[in-house]
């Protein structure tokens, strides 16, 4: 569809600006946009300028935060989450366009005074450096780099952050001992690298369902807080490492001068082995950094307060260590194609009740459809004549320690502290398996909602223990699920143990 027809819709649409025709419009645009690059590798400049347009025009942001939300979700992150090069580049394209957008608006002038500070004045130029560092082999860090701190960027989830940013962390610990290091990322990253993690949480928040300016000016603000991190060190005192991180919108946007900078191109690499996932991959990056072979798993650090928690309730339900306790979280994130439809989650839970001395803890998930969901299964549990809990995190040791399925509010360093002290764990893509995983906990990951075997490759959980993916096809089989099958080739997959 030729973007004058799109311009046109827009024109109209700005008098009379409705929530839905907004969505509407700008998902047809990048749907458009993309349906045209992957059929005949078109790229058009037009349809991603309309859609920057759309998400920067209004006075009420909510507005500018649908368009924006088109953008990233039918575009930005499906060539980000394909894992390919070609899909690479034209990721590093399109930023580089978006970019050069703000940067004409009254709002993206400091954006563009600090791009010409780094000798970045066009898009080309902007495009030529995130191209060079992603086509450029990893560089061996100089001897003569002894850094006093190690900045690591987050990569904003927390899945990531476990399968990615822990083992950073720990092979920085070891490679530079006496470094500081320095995670910038949201506040609940202190929840599983807290005390006993030797690792600096320092507070950067970058919102994933912000507007399109709001997410590309946190940069600014990373900027001035790298800049107050490493004032008074010199060159060779300080290295900012990289993850794929979305706060320099993966690479795209400068820090420092290369010479400290080291950058993780976990999408579209030459010669990436297929099979790796991204703990795997995490490391081979670091051993070519670094110039040493040590590998080392996710890990996370929940703090000791909550594991007293954990293992107060595990004693209390599992005095003679005959029980079996699984922790399940059936959060998708607000991604309803990872979510198996029908009676599946009901059943999965009522078909590990039939087994021996098996107890559960069902994560009641956060917002109101997650916890509507996690009530409805322990309403059905309950209705089969098994007893059941509902608490918080922190009166579990009032729960009726006879309760088969206990239902627990809690956050993510709760989660992580639960599952823990739990023999297994099973849900749905997320970052408790990643988290479950780092446990060296048995992991069984329901995977749907993508048909990208990359994706599954790469984001499949990794640690000691068992960790097992039952794939499901969410998106070309919606008439139709086996849903008896997965539930059945998850119980083979616990009797079995691989």
């Amino acid at each position: 569809m030729k973007s004058a027809y799109y311009e046109e819709q827009w024109q109209t649409l700005k008098e009379a600006a409705k929530p839905q025709l907004i969505e509407s419009l700008s998902k047809r645009i990048a749907s458009n946009f993309i349906d045209r690059y992957y059929y005949s590798d078109e790229y058009n400049r037009e349809h991603i300028n309309l859609l920057c347009e759309m998400a920067t025009y209004f006075d009420d942001e909510e507005l500018n935060q649908i368009t924006t939300k088109a953008l990233f979700g039918s575009i930005i992150e499906r060539l980000c989450d394909d894992f390919e090069e070609l899909q690479t580049e034209t990721y590093n394209r399109l930023i580089c366009q978006v970019v050069n957008f703000l940067c004409k608006l009254p709002e993206g002038v400091r954006i563009k005074s600090e791009l010409y500070d780094f000798q970045l004045g066009t898009e080309e130029q902007l495009y030529q450096r995130i191209e060079s560092i992603r086509l450029t082999p990893d560089q061996k860090l100089p001897s003569i780099i002894r850094p006093k701190k190690v900045i690591i960027l987050s990569r904003v989830t927390i899945g990531a952050d476990v399968a990615i940013t822990s083992v950073i962390c720990q092979r920085i610990a070891k490679s530079y001992p006496d470094a500081q290091v320095i995670v910038v990322g949201n506040d609940k990253l202190k929840q599983v690298f807290s005390e006993g993690s030797d690792i600096y949480v320092h507070e950067l928040a970058y919102s994933r369902r912000g507007g399109l300016l709001e997410k590309f000016q946190v940069w600014l603000e990373l900027l001035t807080q790298v800049r107050e991190l490493i004032k008074n060190l010199s060159p060779a005192e300080f290295l900012i490492l990289d993850p794929d991180s979305r706060l320099t919108q993966l690479g795209v946007l400068p820090l420092v001068p290369l010479q400290n900078y080291r950058f993780f191109n976990s999408r579209g690499k030459k010669g990436s082995a297929k099979h790796a996932s991204m703990a795997q991959l995490t490391n081979q990056w670091m051993d070519n950094i670094l110039g040493n072979e040590v590998f080392c798993y996710p890990k996370v650090w929940p703090s000791s307060s909550r594991q007293q928690i954990a293992a107060s309730y595990r004693a209390a339900v599992d005095p003679d260590g005959t029980v079996t306790l699984i922790t399940i979280n059936l959060g998708v994130g607000g991604n309803k194609r990872k979510r198996v439809p029908g009676d599946f989650e009901k059943n999965l839970i009522l078909t590990l009740l039939e087994g021996d001395n098996i107890r559960l803890i069902l994560d009641l998930g956060f917002g109101e459809e997650e916890r509507a969901q996690s009530t409805a299964l322990l309403q059905a549990a309950k209705e089969a004549g098994i007893e059941t809990a509902e608490t918080t995190f922190s009166q579990l040791q009032t729960v009726n320690v006879a309760s088969r399925v206990v239902g627990v509010e809690c956050n993510i360093g709760e989660i992580t502290s639960l599952i823990g002290k739990s023999d297994e764990f099973i849900g749905y893509d997320s970052a408790c398996q990643h988290i479950a995983a780092a446990e060296s906990v048995k992991t069984f990951t329901i995977f749907a909602g993508t048909n990208n075997v990359r994706f599954i490759r790469r984001w499949q959980a990794c640690g000691k223990n068992t960790s097992e993916i039952i794939y499901v096809d969410t998106l070309t089989k919606d008439s139709y699920i086996d849903t008896e099958n997965i539930i059945a080739t998850l119980m083979d997959f616990r009797a079995s143990g691989n």
